[in-house]
C-alpha cells in the first residue's frame, strides 16, 4: 500500500523540473552517500531550506536529505554519518509541534519511499508497517476489517507511524485508548552505528544473559536497561507524575512498570513482573536512541456507535471545574473551548454558522463523546450524563436509574449528536480553535511552546487560575482548547519572537509553567513531546537523578550524540534552549525585493502571507483520506517543494536572506517553485491558515515579468481573449488547422504547447452573436422578478455557446430577464499568467461597464467557474472602492445563482433518471460556492455523486505546456481514479479546464457537459 507516484512526472523528457536546486552543498558527502543507498541524496539549497521547519515555531537548516528505499539504505546512511560523526534525524510528515524534527543533521525522510502498511493480521489484530506510513492511510486500509490504529492524533491524515512513535503520539480519545507506546508490539530498528537489530518483548533474565558494558552496541544497550532497572527504578517511580497523558522525558516509567508489573497511572495494566517490551521504550525518544525502520503495531475494533453531547457553559472556569464530574460517565473523549476562541470563530465564514447552534450565553463548552455498542445505548449514556450535569434537559435517551452524582450541576444547557452529520458539527466547532489561531498574518502568533502541558483532571481550575496570573503577569493572553478529560490544554500565549521582549514572555511563561506544573503533579507534555521548546525543562520535572538516568541511556544507545541530538535530554555543556534556532527571531529580516501590485488587506501585507504557513502539513494529505482542493501537486509527486508548505518555506527563505538574493526571481525558483503552482486556490480554504499561494504566485510571477521579460507563450495565453475572437472568425479553417500533419509537433517545439492535449475548438457564431440574432430577452425587464447581465467568458462565448444558451434558457424559464453586457474577457487570463498591470486594466473596464446594470439592480451572472470567481474574488485584489465591492458582492455562477434566489422551484422538469458523477471547479470550492450545482441538478431530477475531488489538473494554460503535461496528466490520474469508482454513468464538469482533462481521460468519448446545460436539457417541453 505505498503511495509512492507511479510515473514521477519530472521523468518526462520535457519536464524542466527536478525538485531541488543546482546548488548543491557538500558534494563530496553527496557522492559518497549516493553510492551507499538506492534512494535519493538531495543536498542542494532548495531541499536544505525545505526541511528547515516542521509544524513547530523552530527553523535549522540541515546539512542534507536522504530520502532511503529501504532498511539497508537507513544502515548505509547510518554506518557512514557515524564514521564520519555527521549526525542523522529521522522525519516522517513534519508535523511536530516542539522543533523535534529539526536538526543540524542529515534528515532520513521516509514518507516518500518507506510508507508502505507491509502486512495486516486482523485474526491478530495486528499490523506490520514502514515508519513513513500516514496513520490516515493505514486506517484506510483497516477499515474494511472494522479495525484501526486507536491513538488519533490530530494530523493523523498527515502524520506517520514512525513520527507517532517517536511523538508517543495520542489524541482526543486517549481517555479510552492512552499512548501510542501501548499499541507497539515489536520494531525492526537501525542503531547508532548502523547496527540493525529487533526490539520487542524480552523477559529480565534474557536481558541479563545479553548485557556486557564493554561488548558491542546492542550489548551495551542491555546493560544499561539492566543497569536502569536495578539502580534506578525506585527513583523513576518516585519522579513520574501519577498521569495518564505524560510523554516528556523517555518512556522510563513503563519499562519500570512492565518489569515489576505493576499498572501505569490510568490502571493500565502492565502484564505479568519480569517481562518488558523494549519497542515501546523507543515511544517519545523522538529518533535520539535509534532508528525505527518498521514497527508491528496492534490494533483495536471500531467502535460500534458513537453519540455526543455539548455541555454549555458560562465561562471556561465553571467548564473546567465540571471536567471531573463528567469523567465519572466514562467517556472516550471530554474537549474543551473557550470563550475568545468561541467568540473568534463566531466572526468567521466557515465556522460562524456551526456556533449558531450555541445558547445564548454559551462561553465555553465541553464536547463529551461515549462510545456504544448501539444507538440506544449511546442515548441511555448521554442521558445519564444530563440527568447529572443538567437535569433541566430532555434527553432522547432514558437515564439509568441510579447514574453518578456529581454534585450541583454547572453547566447552563445542552446539545445532543447521534448521527454522524450532527456529531461531525459538534466537532467541527471543537476543531475550529487551531484554524482560527494559526490565521494571523501579525508579527505576533500563537506560538506552541507550551501549548500541551497536562496536569490530573482534578487539578485542572487550579491550573488555569495559576496559567492565567503566569500570562498575565507577562502582558499577554491565550485561548484554551482541547483534551481537557485527561487534564491536557492547548495553550498557545501571543508573543512576537521578533523581539527581545518577546523572547523573555517565552522563556519567562515556560519556566513558570513547569514550576505550576510540577506543583500540580503535571507534565511539561502531555502530547506534543519535547524538542527544542521543553527539553530544558525536563531536568526540572523529574530531577537530577532520572536527569542522569536519561542522559545514561542516551550514551548508551547513542555513545557519540548523533541520532537527533539535544531533543529529549542534553549534553553537559551544550543545553538546549527554547529560544534559539526559532524561525522568527530579533535577528530576522524580511525583504520581498519589490513593492506588491496587489491589494493585501491582511496585518503585514504581502509579507504576513509569505510568513503565515507555520508548517502543520495540511497540504500533505492524501485525496482518499484528507479529500479536498489542496494540494494537487503533492498528491502527483509526493515532494515536498510541490505542496503549500513547501513552497511557501522556499519562498520566505527567498525573502528572508536564508536563499541568495533575488532567488524568488531567478528562472530555477520559478522553474522549481512557483510555475508547479497551478492557482487552484485550494489552499485559500483548505490550509488551517489560509495561506494564499496563488495569491503569491501572481505576484511573484508578476515582478519576474517586469525584471525578466515574458515568453511568447505567456504573452499568447495571456491574451486568449483577442485568439478565441480571431479562432471564431477564421473558423472552421482554424480548427482544421492544427490537424495539418506536422502542425501539433511544430507547435511543441516552437511555442511550447503539448502534442497530446486537446485544443479548444472555436465557432463561427458566437454566443453573444447567437443572444444578438435572437432580439431581446424572452422576460420583460419591467415584469421579471429578477435581472441579469450574463456575461460572455471567453470560452462560453467562442467555444461552448450551448452552455451559454442553456444558461439563458433556465435564466428565462424562471422569470428572470436576461441581457449581455458589451464586455471583454474577466481578466482571469492575464492575472493567471502574472501580467497583473494588463489584467487590472481589464478589470477597471469591466467594473465600469458593469457597475451602472449593478447600480440598477441587475445581477452578474457568469457561466465559467474561473471567470465567476475573477469578479467575486480577484477582482478585490486588483482594485479598490465601493463599485468593485459593489460588483463583487452581486456576481454569481450561473448555478450558484440559480440556487440562491431559488430560481428552479419555479421550474418544471422531466426526470431524467440519469445518475451523475459530479467534479467541481476548484476555484468555487475554494470560495465555498461549489455546492450550488449538485443542489440544482438533483432537484432537476438527476442522481449526483459529488466527488470531494481536488483540481482537475489542466489549471487553464498549465496543462498546455509542454513541461508540465506530464505533470497535469499525474493530477489528472488521482481524479480519473475517482470518476471510475464513482456509481455516477456520466461526469459531469462546470469547468473548461476541468472538461478538457476529463475529455482527455483514457476511454473518454468526448467532454463532460456542463451542469447548466444537463438542468436546461431536463426542463419540461411544456
Amino acid at each position: 500500500m505505498a503511495t509512492e507516484p507511479r510515473e514521477d512526472p519530472a521523468d518526462d523528457r520535457r519536464a524542466n523540473y527536478d525538485y531541488a536546486s543546482d546548488d548543491v552543498d557538500r558534494p563530496a558527502l553527496v557522492a559518497d552517500l549516493e553510492d551507499r543507498v538506492e534512494g535519493d541524496v538531495r543536498f542542494d539549497s532548495y531541499s536544505r531550506e525545505l526541511y528547515a521547519t516542521d509544524a513547530s515555531a523552530y527553523e535549522l537548516t540541515p546539512i542534507g536529505v536522504v530520502f532511503p528505499r529501504s532498511t539497508d539504505d537507513v544502515a548505509a546512511v547510518v554506518e557512514y554519518c557515524a564514521y564520519r560523526e555527521i549526525p542523522v534525524l529521522p522525519r516522517g510528515g513534519g508535523t511536530s509541534l516542539a522543533g523535534q524534527t529539526v536538526n543540524r543533521a542529515v534528515v532520513l525522510d521516509f514518507t516518500r519511499y518507506m510508507n508502505d502498511v507491509v502486512a495486516v493480521a486482523p485474526d491478530d489484530r495486528e499490523a506490520t508497517v514502514q515508519p513513513g506510513a500516514i496513520l490516515g492511510s493505514l486506517n484506510e486500509r483497516l477499515a474494511t476489517h472494522d479495525l484501526k490504529f486507536a491513538p488519533d492524533p490530530a494530523w493523523g491524515d498527515k502524520s506517520a507511524i514512525g513520527g507517532a512513535i517517536g511523538n508517543n503520539s495520542t489524541g482526543s480519545h486517549s481517555l479510552q485508548y492512552g499512548k501510542t507506546d501501548a499499541y507497539i508490539d515489536s520494531c525492526e530498528v537501525v542503531l547508532a552505528d548502523g547496527t540493525r537489530t529487533e526490539f520487542g518483548e524480552v523477559t529480565l533474565s534474557e536481558i541479563a544473559k545479553r548485557a556486557d558494558p564493554d561488548g558491542d552496541l546492542e550489548a551495551r544497550i542491555y546493560a544499561e536497561i539492566e543497569r536502569i532497572l536495578e539502580e534506578d527504578a525506585d527513583a523513576i517511580g518516585e519522579a513520574y507524575p501519577d498521569l495518564k497523558r505524560n510523554v516528556s522525558g523517555y518512556n522510563l516509567d513503563r519499562l519500570v512498570c512492565e518489569a515489576r508489573g505493576e499498572p501505569l497511572p490510568g490502571d493500565e495494566e502492565t502484564g505479568e513482573a519480569g517481562t518488558v517490551n523494549l519497542a515501546r521504550l523507543l515511544a517519545g525518544s523522538e529518533g535520539t536512541l535509534a532508528i525505527v525502520t518498521e514497527a508491528t503495531v496492534s490494533l483495536e475494533p471500531v467502535p460500534a456507535t458513537k453519540s455526543v453531547a455539548l455541555l454549555c457553559y458560562g465561562g471556561l472556569h465553571e467548564a473546567m471545574a465540571d471536567v471531573e464530574n463528567v469523567l465519572a460517565h466514562d467517556p472516550a473523549a471530554v474537549e474543551v473551548l473557550d470563550d475568545v476562541l468561541i467568540d473568534l470563530a463566531r466572526g468567521t465564514a466557515e465556522f460562524g454558522p456551526v456556533t449558531g447552534i450555541l445558547p445564548d450565553g454559551t462561553n465555553a463548552v465541553l464536547l463529551v463523546e461515549f462510545y456504544a455498542s448501539g444507538p440506544e445505548e449511546g442515548r441511555d449514556r448521554v442521558a445519564d450524563l444530563l440527568a447529572d450535569r443538567v437535569p433541566d434537559a430532555d434527553p432522547e435517551g432514558e437515564p439509568a436509574e441510579e447514574i453518578p452524582d456529581g454534585g450541583d450541576p454547572i453547566a447552563v444547557d445542552a446539545l445532543e449528536a447521534y448521527d454522524a452529520e450532527e456529531r461531525a458539527t459538534f466537532w467541527k466547532l471543537r476543531k475550529s480553535g487551531l484554524p482560527i489561531l494559526l490565521s494571523r498574518t501579525t508579527d505576533e502568533k500563537h506560538v506552541s511552546f507550551i501549548e500541551d502541558t497536562a496536569v490530573p483532571p482534578e487539578s485542572l481550575p487550579e491550573f488555569l487560575e495559576g496559567f492565567e496570573e503566569i500570562l498575565e503577569s507577562y502582558d499577554t493572553y491565550a485561548s484554551f482548547y482541547a483534551h481537557a478529560g485527561p487534564g491536557v490544554l492547548h495553550v498557545r500565549p501571543l508573543i512576537n519572537t521578533k523581539t527581545e521582549f518577546g523572547l523573555d514572555q517565552l522563556h519567562g511563561i515556560a519556566d513558570e509553567v513547569t514550576d505550576l506544573v510540577v506543583e500540580l503533579g503535571g507534565s511539561v507534555s502531555g502530547e506534543h513531546g519535547d524538542g527544542r521548546a521543553r527539553t530544558q525543562w525536563n531536568r526540572k520535572l523529574y530531577g537530577e537523578g532520572v536527569w542522569e538516568a536519561f542522559r545514561g541511556l542516551k550514551t548508551a544507545f547513542d555513545p557519540d550524540w548523533l541520532l537527533n541530538p539535544g531533543q529529549v535530554v542534553y549534553r553537559e555543556g551544550d543545553p538546549t534552549d527554547l529560544r534559539e534556532h526559532l524561525r522568527f527571531s530579533p535577528d530576522y529580516e524580511f525583504e520581498s525585493g519589490f513593492e506588491p501590485a496587489l491589494e493585501w488587506d491582511n496585518d503585514n501585507g504581502m509579507q504576513g502571507m509569505v510568513e503565515l504557513c507555520h508548517g502543520c502539513g495540511g497540504c500533505r494529505g492524501d485525496q482518499e483520506t484528507t479529500g479536498g482542493v489542496m494540494c494537487p501537486t503533492f498528491r502527483a509527486s509526493r515532494e515536498e517543494i510541490t505542496s503549500t508548505r513547501g513552497r511557501a518555506n522556499a519562498l520566505r527563505s527567498a525573502m528572508d536572506g536564508d536563499l541568495e538574493p533575488g532567488e524568488a526571481f531567478s528562472d530555477e525558483f520559478v522553474e522549481e517553485v512557483m510555475d508547479l503552482c497551478i492557482g487552484c486556490k485550494g489552499c485559500a480554504i483548505d490550509c488551517p491558515s489560509e495561506v494564499d499561494m496563488a495569491k503569491l504566485k501572481a505576484e511573484v510571477t508578476h515582478e519576474y515579468h517586469q525584471r525578466n521579460g515574458a515568453t511568447f507563450r505567456d504573452e499568447l495565453f495571456a491574451r486568449v481573449e483577442e485568439l478565441s475572437k480571431w479562432g471564431s472568425a477564421l473558423a472552421p479553417l482554424s480548427n482544421l488547422a492544427p490537424k495539418v500533419p506536422g502542425a501539433r509537433k511544430l507547435m511543441e517545439a516552437t511555442v511550447g504547447i503539448a502534442t497530446d492535449r486537446s485544443l479548444p475548438t472555436f465557432h463561427r457564431e458566437t454566443f453573444e452573436d447567437w443572444f444578438d440574432e435572437r432580439g431581446v430577452s424572452a422576460v420583460d425587464p419591467h415584469e421579471a422578478d429578477r435581472r441579469v447581465v450574463l456575461y460572455p467568458d471567453t470560452y462560453t462565448n467562442y467555444s461552448n455557446p450551448a452552455a451559454g444558451r442553456a444558461a439563458v434558457r433556465v435564466l428565462e424559464a424562471a422569470g428572470v430577464h436576461v441581457a449581455v453586457p458589451d464586455v471583454s474577457d474577466t481578466g482571469r487570463p492575464a492575472f493567471s499568467k502574472g501580467f497583473l498591470d494588463r489584467a487590472r486594466e481589464t478589470a477597471e473596464e469591466n467594473v465600469d461597464a458593469l457597475s451602472p446594470a449593478v447600480e440598477a439592480g441587475y445581477d452578474v451572472v457568469v457561466v465559467e467557474p474561473s471567470d465567476a470567481v475573477m469578479l467575486q474574488s480577484d477582482y478585490l485584489d486588483l482594485l479598490s472602492g465601493e463599485a468593485v465591492r459593489e460588483l463583487a458582492a452581486n456576481s454569481y455562477g450561473i448555478c450558484e445563482y440559480v440556487d440562491r434566489f431559488d430560481l428552479d422551484g419555479r421550474l418544471e422538469f422531466e426526470a431524467p433518471g440519469t445518475a451523475l458523477a459530479y467534479h467541481g471547479h476548484c476555484h468555487q470550492k475554494a470560495a465555498a460556492r461549489d455546492h450550488h450545482a449538485v443542489g440544482v441538478l438533483r432537484r432537476a431530477g438527476y442522481a449526483v455523486d459529488p466527488l470531494d475531488s481536488g483540481c482537475c489538473g489542466m489549471a487553464g494554460s498549465f496543462g498546455y505546456e509542454a513541461e508540465h503535461a506530464s505533470m497535469s496528466e499525474a493530477i489528472g490520474s488521482v481524479l480519473y481514479d475517482q470518476v471510475e469508482a464513482s456509481p455516477g454513468e456520466r461526469v459531469v464538469a462546470p469547468g473548461a479546464s476541468c472538461r478538457t482533462q476529463l475529455g482527455d481521460r483514457p476511454g473518454a468519448e468526448a467532454k463532460p457537459p456542463t451542469p447548466i446545460e444537463l438542468v436546461a436539457a431536463a426542463l419540461s417541453a411544456e
